[in-house]
C-alpha cells in the first residue's frame, strides 16, 4: 500500500473517531480505517492519483480564527465544532437554513421537514443575530451568506430576511433554490434582486426530464425571469455516477449558451447519505477528478483536466494583497481535495479556458515572490510599481479573447483594490467549479478542520458543512429540532398543511411517467 498521508476519520456506523490512511492504488486515491466494533472500511477518495498530487502542491495553511466560540483547550474534532481554535479557515460562505420545508422531495436530499418530522424556521431576530455573529468573526469578518433550506422561497418573509441580512453589512447574498417559485411567480426575481440578492444558486441536475426531474420544465421561465432583472445564476448539478454523469459536458454547453444570465456551473459530486452497501456506493460514487475527466471527454478536449486548479491555489493573491495593505483579507484556505475550478471565456462559439492565455503558475509564483519582498521590508509602493510593469508578461495577448483586457482587470483588483473590477471579470467569464462535500464513508477530519463553508445557527455557533450535515445527529438534526416545532404545531399555527407546499406540475401524464422511470 502506497500511503500518501495519515489522518483521522469516523466509523460510518458509530461515529467513533478513528486513525485513517490516505493511500494510492491502481492510479486512484483511497481512504481506509478500521473500527474495533464494525470492522474495516475502505472508500474511493479521489479518482486520480496524478490529479491529487498536482492539487496537493497548493496546500495552504489558513490564518485560523482569532475569536473562536468554543473555548476548550483540548479540542476533540469533529465533536467540538462551533468554531474552535484549531479550525484553520475563516468562513468564506455562511449558510443560513431559513426553513426545512420544501416543495420537492428528492431522494438524495440531506433533509426536509416531512422526513425530519418537525418544522425549523428561525425568526427574523434569530437570523439577524446569526448575521451579526458572522460579521464579528476575526481576523476576517464574514461577508457572504447563502440562504438555503429546504426551499427558502417558501418563506413568506423572504424579502425581509434578505433585507435584514444586508442591513447587517453582508455584501453578498446568495439564494439557494430549486427555482420553482422563480418560475411560477414572475415578480419574485425582481423582488429578491431589489432586496439585495446577488446570485441565484440554482439546482440543475441535467438536460432532460430523466436527469432533471426536479425543475426541467421550469428552467426556461427561471432563466427568463432572472435575465429580465439582471439577476445572475450559478447552476448547481448534483452529479451521480450512472444517473447524470454523461451530461456534464452538455451542462457546460447549456451554460455557455446562456452566459448573459448564467455566471457559472458548480458541480457537486453526490454525498452518499444513509446506509449503503459497497456495491451501491460503487454504483453512485463519483469524485472531483472523475467529473473533470468527463468534462474533458464530453467537450472533446476544449476544456481539459489541466485547466482546473484546486481552490487554495489563490493563496498567493491573498498573501500579496495582505502584504500590500498590511491587514488580513479573505482567503480560500480550504483543503485542496475539497474543490477545483477554472474560468472560461466565450469567443464566438468557442470556450477558451483562462489557462490557455495566462501563465497561472508563473503569475502565482511571481505574486508570492513580491509578497515575500514586502514582508522582508522592501518598500510596498516600489513593489506595487514593479508588479504593474510586469503583470502583462504573464498574459499572452495573441491568445487572449478579443475585447478582453485582463491586465487592466487584475491591476484594478490587486493594486487599486477596485473590486468592481472583479465583478467585471465575472460578467465576462463562465466559472466552472467542483465542490465535493463528504459523507461518512470518505470522511477526512483534516478536511473538516479546513472547511470554509459553514452554517450559522440560533445558538451562536458556526459549524463546518461536513460536520453539520454528515453527522446530523450531533449538529443539524439536533439543533434544528431544538429550535423547531412539530409539524402538527406548525399546521395549527399557520392554518395550513405541510403538504400544501408540495409542487404539483402541470405536465402531460405520459411525460411525467417516462421521467420517473429513469
Amino acid at each position: 500500500m502506497n500511503v500518501i498521508r495519515e489522518t483521522q476519520s469516523i466509523c460510518p456506523e458509530c461515529n467513533k473517531v478513528l486513525s485513517a490512511k490516505i493511500f494510492e492504488r491502481d492510479g486512484k486515491v483511497w481512504i481506509k480505517r478500521e473500527c474495533q466494533d464494525h470492522g474495516e472500511t475502505e472508500e474511493l477518495y479521489w479518482g486520480s492519483y496524478e490529479m491529487y498530487m498536482r492539487a496537493s502542491k497548493f496546500n495552504l495553511e489558513g490564518k485560523g480564527i482569532e475569536n473562536p466560540s468554543i473555548k476548550k483547550e483540548a479540542i476533540d474534532c469533529p465533536s467540538d465544532c462551533g468554531l474552535c481554535k484549531d479550525h484553520l479557515t475563516h468562513t468564506t460562505l455562511a449558510n443560513i437554513v431559513v426553513t426545512n420545508r420544501c416543495d420537492l422531495s428528492c431522494w438524495y436530499c440531506f433533509f426536509y421537514a416531512e422526513r425530519a418530522g418537525y418544522v425549523y424556521e428561525p425568526s427574523l431576530e434569530q437570523i439577524r443575530e446569526m448575521a451579526r455573529n458572522l460579521r464579528n468573526e476575526r481576523p476576517v469578518p464574514g461577508n457572504a451568506v447563502q440562504l438555503t433550506g429546504g426551499e427558502p422561497c417558501l418563506r413568506e418573509d423572504l424579502i425581509e430576511i434578505i433585507k435584514t441580512i444586508k442591513g447587517e453589512g453582508i455584501d453578498h447574498v446568495q439564494l439557494n433554490t430549486d427555482g420553482i417559485r422563480l418560475a411560477t411567480d414572475p415578480t419574485l426575481a425582481k423582488r429578491v434582486r431589489e432586496a439585495g440578492t446577488n446570485t441565484v444558486y440554482l439546482s440543475f441536475d441535467g438536460l432532460t426530464p430523466k436527469t432533471n426531474f426536479k425543475n426541467h420544465w421550469e428552467i426556461p421561465s427561471i432563466l427568463e425571469n432572472c435575465r429580465s432583472v439582471g439577476l445572475g445564476i450559478v447552476l448547481v448539478p448534483t452529479v451521480i455516477k450512472s444517473i447524470n454523469d454523461h451530461e456534464v459536458g452538455g451542462i457546460v454547453d447549456f451554460a455557455s449558451k446562456n452566459i448573459d444570465v448564467i455566471r457559472g456551473v458548480n458541480f457537486q459530486p453526490v454525498s452518499l447519505t444513509g446506509r449503503l452497501t459497497t456495491a451501491e456506493r460503487d454504483k453512485y460514487r463519483i469524485t472531483i477528478p472523475d467529473v473533470i475527466q468527463r468534462i474533458e471527454d464530453q467537450t472533446n478536449g476544449e476544456i481539459s483536466k489541466d485547466d482546473f486548479y484546486p481552490v487554495p491555489c489563490t493563496g498567493p493573491i491573498t498573501r500579496f494583497i495582505e502584504a500590500l495593505t498590511g491587514r488580513a483579507h479573505y482567503e480560500l484556505s480550504v483543503h485542496f481535495a475539497c474543490g477545483a475550478a477554472t474560468y472560461l471565456f466565450k469567443e464566438g462559439d468557442r470556450l477558451i479556458p483562462i489557462t490557455r492565455f495566462v501563465d497561472i503558475d508563473g503569475l502565482f509564483e511571481y505574486l508570492d515572490e513580491k509578497a515575500d519582498e514586502i514582508e522582508r521590508g522592501k518598500n510596498r509602493y516600489w513593489v506595487a510599481v514593479k508588479v504593474l510593469s510586469r503583470l502583462g508578461k504573464f498574459i499572452d495577448k495573441e491568445k487572449q479573447p478579443k475585447g478582453l483586457n485582463l491586465s487592466k482587470i487584475i491591476i484594478n483588483a490587486l493594486i487599486r483594490h477596485n473590486y468592481e473590477a472583479l465583478g467585471e471579470f465575472h460578467h465576462k467569464t463562465l466559472f466552472i467549479g467542483m465542490m465535493h462535500f463528504m459523507d461518512k464513508y470518505n470522511y477526512d477530519i483534516e478536511r473538516v478542520r479546513r472547511c470554509g463553508i459553514h452554517y450559522l445557527v440560533p445558538n451562536g455557533l458556526i459549524i463546518p458543512f461536513c460536520a453539520f450535515n454528515v453527522i446530523p445527529e450531533w449538529y443539524r438534526d439536533k439543533i434544528q429540532k431544538d429550535f423547531g416545532i412539530s409539524i402538527e404545531e406548525w399546521e395549527k399555527k399557520t392554518g395550513r398543511r405541510i403538504k400544501d407546499d408540495f409542487y404539483v406540475r402541470k405536465v402531460k401524464r405520459e411525460e411525467l411517467a417516462e421521467a420517473k422511470m429513469a
